[in-house]
């Protein structure tokens, strides 16, 4: 009843996924995964393929950057009510470039514990192959995709001095890089594609 809710909140887990090698899913995410009520995740064929391959069987919901407002309100009201839900956005770390920050930002304003799970980071992997200083760094994600706004971007940031880390896609990558080094200058660069698979490169130049 309504007198024992008190103690009876459910708690958000949220699960880093592989970024393309199904040995970074760790014991510990794959016990979270099947102890949990139901799954929330970015795009619910990718979640079921993986829960599939790891021999789960699991509701999912779909909550991605398009949805993530109105379907994060009936995630944390099943929360409240007692359930236990793992989110997982497609590759990697929810909340890092991808959805889920929505949802856990209106879970612990509901008092909702969120336990974040380790694991798979295509950032992190990039910067400690890259070769380049690691002491301080900053994070972008993604640039805008219209060069007039992304050169703008980039000269908000010309000025720093430590290691910055950007997400492209690769049908932009060609004028990305022309947009950074006009920006930039003659820097150290390295392009990290295909992390954790077989053909994963890192091009230092």
């Amino acid at each position: 009843g309504s007198k024992n809710s008190i103690n009876m909140k459910g708690t958000l887990y949220l699960v880093p996924s592989p970024i393309g090698n199904i040995d970074d899913v760790s014991p510990r995410a794959k016990q979270t995964l099947l102890n949990v009520d139901f799954v929330a995740c970015e795009d619910t064929r990718n979640t079921l393929k993986l829960l599939n391959i790891l021999g789960i069987s699991k509701k999912c919901v779909s909550c991605h950057e398009h949805n993530e407002s109105v379907a994060s309100n009936s995630i944390i009201s099943n929360i409240l009510d007692g359930q236990n839900v793992a989110y997982l956005s497609d590759a990697g770390y929810p909340c890092i470039s991808d959805p889920g920050y929505i949802l856990a930002k209106k879970a612990i304003e509901s008092g909702i514990t969120v336990v974040p799970i380790s694991g798979a980071s295509a950032f992190l992997n990039a910067l400690v192959g890259s070769g380049l200083d690691t002491k301080h760094f900053l994070f972008y994600g993604f640039l805008e995709s219209k060069s007039s706004l992304r050169v703008k971007e980039l000269e908000e940031l010309k000025h720093l001095t430590y290691t910055l880390i950007f997400y492209e896609a690769p049908h932009r990558l060609d004028e990305c890089i022309k947009d950074i080094y006009k920006v930039f200058g003659n820097r150290n660069v390295c392009l990290c594609r295909e992390l954790t698979k077989i053909h994963e490169e890192f091009i230092r130049t």
